[in-house]
């Protein structure tokens, strides 16, 4: 799995080949494939190694806008990795494509960690009262996705200051009452 994702952070979905990766654990390629069912269940399984490393480096963090900033430090140093999950997610928004269910559940599951982090972020008045924690979690999501996509288009951008000054947003604000009540809409 080690040598599919650096050749995959190396070159990306439509550069990657079965054989390099083969080539890099001394196996022939049909000796990949017996790991995996097809080659978009290696792909699926390298994005969920991807996941899981992001996981891990932001394991140390406070919030969760901390650590999808620090994803996005990580990320950029994996431009392949990037066009994969940003290729891959958007090919899976049509319910019949193989990955579909999987970034599905990935979106969910996220959501879910991101919420929780945020409501005990509220319960220490960091983060803002005023919005849901669950919108907050999707938007989350959204900035950092779209992020990404920005990024594979400009490299220049900074993905980790963008997510910072969106964490800003949604900090909470100074002498913010003691009973925060959420609400998805306008008062």
């Amino acid at each position: 799995m080690r040598a599919a994702l650096e050749v995959f952070s190396e070159h990306g979905e439509r550069g990657s080949s079965l054989k390099e990766i083969a080539d890099r654990v001394g196996m022939s390629q049909a000796g990949v494939l017996h790991y995996f069912d097809s080659r978009e269940d290696l792909l699926l399984a390298v994005l969920a190694e991807r996941d899981a490393l992001d996981t891990e480096a932001a394991a140390d963090v406070m919030s969760p806008g901390e650590a999808v900033a620090r994803t996005g430090g990580h990320n950029a140093r994996q431009p392949g990795l990037v066009d994969l999950f940003v290729t891959l997610s958007a090919a899976a928004s049509d319910p019949v494509h193989p990955a579909h269910a999987f970034f599905k559940r990935r979106y969910t599951d996220l959501s879910a960690r991101i919420q929780e982090g945020l409501d005990q972020g509220r319960q220490h008045k960091q983060i803002r009262g005023d919005v849901d924690p669950e919108l907050m979690a999707r938007l989350l999501l959204a900035v950092s996705d779209g992020i990404q996509l920005q990024w594979l288009l400009d490299p220049s951008i900074d993905m980790t200051a963008l997510v910072e000054a969106f964490n800003l947003m949604c900090a909470a604000p100074v002498g913010e009452s003691e009973d925060p009540s959420p609400t998805g809409e306008g008062d």
